[in-house]
């Protein structure tokens, strides 16, 4: 059983965590780190197999954010998971702290360094791969930016993976229409998006990207049906969560004055 009201409340805990670490650090991606929130928490409060205590235990599922630049959600979700303290979330972009700007693979959850766009797919199905090959029953997840699918190597990976029947693969697009220099269909139009990874032989379903309902239906159901690798595209909101920040693009990459942190803070309240 799902219990969403739980899974929501953590999500607003995050949500607060990616402010405060972005503020604090006067930098860093909050927009794009409030779209994907309920997505990693469905994922490592629901549905991977993860533990805190053994992180390299061998059987535990993989993650991997190709979109490393949304590192605050990724630390924030790790932290509140017990990977490492929340206190750590102070140190995030400072010199010598584990927390980078982008996930660093010594920090304690991260699989892979991430952040130079356009490689995670091909990482995760090199993770796959050997998980197949090696007859393990982990799931390997990999987080990708809409705008990251302007990168020819997605492309190259996305071939790769249902040439080799990575079925226990899911690779999961953060449709927020957004990319740093405007809307996606702007710079580089990617729709008929749905269209063109299945025509490469995935098995793709679109959902609310906000949606834990939705989103957990759908990974749970990763391999169980064919040989395909599976696609979710989750379609989200940058900003989302915080009424001014919504849709805003100028927040990809943009921290909160004072008065638009108590605001929005307020807006995150139990």
């Amino acid at each position: 059983m799902i219990d969403i009201p739980h899974l929501q409340s953590i999500a607003r805990q995050i949500r607060r965590d990616i402010l405060f670490q972005t503020n604090l650090a006067g930098s860093g991606h909050p927009g794009g780190s409030l779209s994907c929130t309920e997505i990693l928490v469905a994922l490592y409060f629901h549905v991977m197999n993860v533990n805190p205590v053994n992180p390299e235990e061998v059987s535990r599922d993989r993650f991997i954010l190709s979109k490393g630049h949304a590192a605050p959600a990724l630390y924030a979700t790790l932290a509140r998971k017990g990977f490492f303290s929340q206190d750590l979330l102070k140190e995030f972009r400072k010199f010598g702290s584990p927390l980078q700007g982008h996930p660093d693979f010594q920090t304690p959850g991260i699989e892979v360094s991430t952040g130079s766009l356009g490689q995670g797919l091909s990482i995760a199905n090199g993770v796959a791969l050997s998980g197949k090959m090696d007859k393990k029953e982990y799931r390997t997840f990999v987080l990708l930016g809409d705008g990251e699918c302007n990168e020819g190597q997605i492309w190259e990976a996305a071939m790769f993976s249902p040439h080799h029947k990575l079925k226990n693969l899911c690779a999961i697009i953060d449709r927020n229409q957004y990319q740093i220099d405007g809307t996606t269909e702007n710079i580089l139009a990617l729709e008929p998006l749905k269209e063109k990874w299945e025509s490469f032989g995935w098995d793709v379903k679109t959902v609310n990207g906000h949606d834990f309902n939705e989103l957990i239906s759908h990974f749970d159901q990763l391999g169980k049906n064919n040989q395909r690798p599976s696609l979710i595209i989750a379609n989200t909101i940058k900003g989302k969560g915080i009424s001014f920040m919504e849709n805003q693009n100028a927040f990809h990459g943009k921290c909160l004055n004072a008065e638009e942190m108590k605001k929005a803070l307020k807006e995150l309240e139990d």
